[in-house]
């Protein structure tokens, strides 16, 4: 069957890039990602997906049109379809990512941040 554990340390070890979500494994049209995170990304929305954010290492801000909120290591959040955010990480940051296969990056906006193909690790 082919059934394996997949070690998330050792899938980070694999890259160092940030901004650059990589994908580690998927289920029910959804992929599950991997990705670091350093410094202002682009504030967006994604029209049709929602999105989930769960903290591995490091400390998060996601910057809403009305308020922050920050979200410590084991902590998570589902930002809903149509919800402008922006992320933010002062130091790097280790995260896990659950979106539709569908889902890019910078969601409504096109910039050089971008990812239109996503590597697999």
């Amino acid at each position: 069957m082919g059934i394996k554990p997949i070690n998330i340390a050792q899938k980070f070890d694999k890259f160092s890039d940030v901004w650059s979500p990589k994908i580690v494994s998927e289920l029910n049209g959804q992929f599950v990602k991997l990705a670091r995170l350093k410094g202002e990304f682009v504030r967006h929305q994604h029209i049709d997906e929602d999105e989930l954010f769960f903290v591995i290492e490091g400390v998060l801000e996601i910057e809403f049109d009305t308020n922050t909120i920050t979200l410590n290591p084991g902590e998570m959040v589902v930002i809903p379809k149509g919800v402008y955010h922006k992320p933010i990480a002062e130091q790097e940051v280790k995260v896990m990512l659950f979106e539709p296969k569908s889902t890019i990056n910078t969601g409504d906006i096109n910039s050089d941040l971008t990812k239109d193909q996503l590597d697999r690790l």
